[in-house]
Order: structure tokens, then C-alpha cells, then sequence
């Protein structure tokens, strides 16, 4: 059977192709100014899938990045905080020698003596409750305002605190007071009280240099814990930076229109909509028998 083709049905098929020339100018110009592929997600589903889990996986990525930013500023203040604890015990050392070996002193020598002694104290207490932001560094997840209160002792440090760096991955941040600086009767502080005791007591300080190498060898060892998840922070930090650059790659190559490719696809679309234009224009002209049939 042969189909008669009206001339009707030509232009209802020029039409529609006209139309959908048009259409595809329209989407090319909306590219072409916005510089994105995908204006709604029926423009591409696929692409539409593909960007929605990169932006998941960027999200994710942002929250790690800021993770190992807080990770790295908390154990970098750790880190500051151990060296100075050190340099005051080395300190507290060379003063204790210098006691032991200073034979009959004056009571004007040994206050003297006494007095550096308290004033390395309390510089180790201030170290005791360093803080980084609001939080005390040495106080583990407790919200106490001071982590060390000479009269009360150490604050109740409650959990370990932890930053997750990456998917299953975490650095525990917090260091505890306790193991750096000691409790109770054999903490540094009640050390140093000893050597002030012994001064006044007329009692040569010698045998406590032993332990104040001892209080010296616990911040070194403290020290070198923190360092290696002070390393764990950075080394994530960088990975973090990697993989920031590498997701928004990927979201780039699906979401967003090189700006070249987007006005030449657009002119070659004009151009190609303008010539369909003047060829029905000039192939559907209107006759005598449009009017009969």
C-alpha cells in the first residue's frame, strides 16, 4: 500500500524538526553561558549519577580535610607544648646539680635556689594546661577549664580524643597528663617540692637528679608518640590535597562545559538551524494546491 504524503505532512515534519533545532540552539546556548553540561539531571542521567557521587566523595573529602587540619593543630601545640616541658626539666636538672654540688650554703643561697626551684614548678603547670582553642591538650574529651589544679590534681581526662582522616582511618589528637607529667606523689611537681624540701632541710639533692632523668626520659618518649601521629596528620593532610584536586577533576569532566567547545557547538548549531530554516522555506513554499487539497 503507498502513503500518500500531504504537503501537510511535510511541513508538520519541518516543523518538528525546526522545533527540535531550536531546541537544541536553546540547550547549546544555556551551556554556553552557564559553562555546565548538565542543566537538569533528564539532560543526562548518567552524567547526573556520576556527579552526585563525586560530590558525595568531595563532601566526605572536605570533612576528612578538616579532620587533619584540627589533628595537625592540636599536635603541633602538643608537640610545642613537650618541648618546652623538656627544656624546663632540663632545667630543673642543671639547678638540682648545682645544688648538690654547692656544699654548706647560705640561707640567702638557698632561698635563692628555692625560688628558681618554684618558678620552674609553675612554668610546668602552665605547660600542664595548655590548650589548643578551648580544649586542654593533656585532658583527653574533658570540658574541665584547667586540665592540672595544684590543689585538686588532674582533672578527670574521660575518653581518648580522635580525628577520623579517611574512610576507617583514624589519629588520636588528646595526650595524657598523667603519662607526661605524672600523678600524685610521683608527679614532677611533687619532684620539684622534694628538691625544695631537701634545700631547706639541709639534704644534698643529688640522688634526685635520678629522677628528674627519669621525668626526662618520659617527656622524650611522649614526645616521639605525638611525633609519629603528628606525621600520620600531615601525611594525610597531603593526601587529602591530592584527592581534593583529583574529585573536583572528575566533577569538572562531567558538570562543567569547556568554553570553546561550548560556542563552537553552538555556532555550528546556529549555522546548521539558519541553513534548515531557509531550505524548508524555500522547499515548502505554499501553492495553489495547498489551498484545493
Amino acid at each position: 500500500m503507498i502513503t500518500r504524503v500531504t504537503t501537510q505532512m511535510s511541513m508538520a515534519a519541518a516543523s518538528a524538526r525546526l522545533q527540535a533545532g531550536a531546541a537544541k540552539v536553546a540547550q547549546l546556548t544555556d551551556q554556553a553561558t552557564t559553562l555546565k553540561n548538565i542543566q537538569r539531571p533528564s539532560d543526562d542521567p548518567a552524567g547526573t549519577a556520576s556527579a552526585m557521587q563525586v560530590r558525595k566523595e568531595q563532601a566526605a573529602t572536605a570533612q576528612y580535610t578538616r579532620n587533619a587540619d584540627d589533628a595537625v593543630g592540636w599536635l603541633a601545640t602538643t608537640d610545642s607544648a613537650l618541648s618546652s616541658v623538656y627544656s624546663v626539666l632540663n632545667s630543673v636538672r642543671d639547678l638540682t646539680v648545682q645544688a648538690a654540688n654547692s656544699g654548706t650554703m647560705s640561707d640567702t643561697d638557698r632561698d635563692a635556689f628555692v625560688t628558681q626551684f618554684q618558678s620552674l614548678k609553675s612554668e610546668l603547670e602552665s605547660q600542664a594546661n595548655t590548650t589548643y582553642g578551648t580544649r586542654s591538650v593533656f585532658a583527653g574529651s574533658s570540658t574541665a577549664s584547667t586540665a592540672y589544679d595544684p590543689s585538686t590534681g588532674w582533672a578527670s581526662a574521660g575518653t581518648d580524643v580522635s580525628r577520623r582522616i579517611g574512610d576507617g582511618t583514624t589519629v588520636r589528637v588528646d595526650t595524657s597528663g598523667t603519662a607526661v607529667f605524672g600523678s600524685g606523689g610521683s608527679s614532677v611537681f611533687a619532684m620539684i617540692d622534694s628538691i625544695v624540701s631537701d634545700l631547706q632541710n639541709g639534704v644534698n639533692t643529688n640522688p634526685r637528679i635520678n629522677d628528674v632523668d627519669a621525668a626526662i626520659s618520659t617527656v622524650r618518649g611522649a614526645q616521639a608518640d605525638v611525633g609519629v601521629r603528628h606525621a600520620a596528620a600531615l601525611s594525610a593532610q597531603d593526601s587529602l590535597k591530592s584527592a581534593t584536586v583529583s574529585l573536583e577533576s572528575r566533577r569538572a569532566g562531567i558538570e562543567d562545559k569547556d568554553l570553546a567547545k561550548a560556542v563552537l557547538d553552538l555556532q555550528v548549531q546556529q549555522t546548521n538551524y539558519q541553513a534548515a530554516l531557509a531550505v524548508t522555506a524555500k522547499v515548502l513554499q505554499p501553492t495553489l494546491m495547498d489551498y484545493l487539497s
